[in-house]
């Protein structure tokens, strides 16, 4: 199939970036043709040139994978598109009636995109490339390093703090900051690694412990977190995209020291074998493909999409086109309009002189 992948930035490293280079990546190896496409692009789409997935070249795709709905309205009358969902506040991640499909991250996520109206989204977790992720190394016997993903100075102050008084090793490395794409060989350097959503994935996939924890103060706004990912665990804690929104506990110096000696060598393998059977890039793909084969899903959507286009004040997607072709004109006749009286004003100015 021609599959046009996209997302709103792939300018620097980052959850859903990455994201969409392991889709790339994985949807290439199963011999589809691929593209991407970014409003914003930068380091991650050079990546994908490299590696042989060009920027958007047709104007019909079989298929398209797309974040966020500033892209969704662009891509649409390119082809089916099903709009991936990461969250459930920022604006970006807000599903777009232009989309044929949605699928969210989690069942928090999916469970947002049912209350706004919507009659059908799929599950499907952050897909983690499990080839490229892995133990390059054998984790420590006994818990020697903690590598924190956090996003937050506070919070790095205080695990650096917890493991300090641990006599535990301290690594950090900030999204933001540093934007090391080689993160694997980071998180194969630790024992544990701290952080949110892709980042505990990350980790497990590389067969390492992963507590999550952080302080996001623009959809937080204070510490939270569910700590170690056991088997105990892990399902509530994903049902929120292992954000800390699902238990929101919160952890004292001496709470978070000995949250961090859950360590075992058991748990990270029991880690790597938990990513290869749920988070692997592999099942994440096959999901988005059926999906797109499944004839009674895409029906559905041919009776219940133009309702909820009707519920905006229009009846069909070609008179959403129909509109902004309107408008686009109107807006090309008021300059055209503006430029005639500029030049008459100009003519008269001069006349006068």
């Amino acid at each position: 199939m021609k599959i046009l992948l996209g997302t709103h930035y792939l300018k620097k490293t980052g959850g859903t970036e990455n994201y969409t280079y392991a889709l790339a990546m994985e949807l290439k190896r199963l011999g589809h043709e691929v593209e991407h496409f970014a409003i914003i692009r930068g380091d991650v789409s050079s990546k994908l040139e490299e590696q042989g997935i060009p920027f958007m070249s047709a104007d019909h795709y079989d298929l398209i994978l797309a974040n966020h709905m500033t892209v969704v309205e662009e891509l649409w009358p390119k082809g089916f598109v099903i709009q991936t969902c990461h969250g459930t506040i920022p604006e970006l991640e807000q599903p777009s009636l232009y989309a044929d499909a949605y699928v969210g991250v989690s069942e928090e996520v999916r469970d947002h995109i049912l209350r706004l109206g919507f009659p059908k989204a799929t599950v499907i977790p952050n897909g983690i490339d499990c080839k490229r992720f892995y133990p390059k190394k054998p984790v420590s016997p006994k818990l020697t390093t903690v590598l924190s993903l956090c996003q937050s100075d506070k919070a790095n102050a205080f695990i650096q703090k917890c493991c300090k008084a641990a006599n535990v090793k301290f690594l950090r490395c900030e999204k933001h900051t540093d934007n090391v794409w080689a993160i694997e060989d980071m998180i194969n350097q630790s024992d544990l690694v701290v952080g949110l959503g892709r980042s505990a994935y990350d980790a497990m996939a590389c067969g390492r412990t992963a507590l999550v924890y952080d302080f996001r103060e623009h959809h937080m706004g204070e510490f939270l977190g569910e700590g170690m990912l056991t088997p105990d665990n892990i399902e509530k804690s994903m049902s929120c995209n292992c954000t800390g929104k699902a238990s929101r506990l919160k952890f004292d110096e001496q709470g978070f020291i000995a949250e961090m000696q859950k360590y075992s060598p058991e748990l990270a393998a029991w880690s790597r074998e938990y990513a290869l059977e749920n988070l692997n890039i592999e099942v994440a793909v096959r999901k988005y493909l059926d999906i797109y084969k499944g004839i009674d899903y895409k029906e559905a959507y041919k009776t219940i999409k133009p309702r909820l286009f009707k519920a905006m004040g229009v009846q069909t997607c070609d008179t959403i086109m129909q509109k902004k072709r309107r408008q686009y004109k109107r807006v090309i006749n008021s300059l055209i309009v503006v430029s005639i009286l500029l030049l008459i004003t100009t003519i008269l100015l001069l006349f006068i002189k």
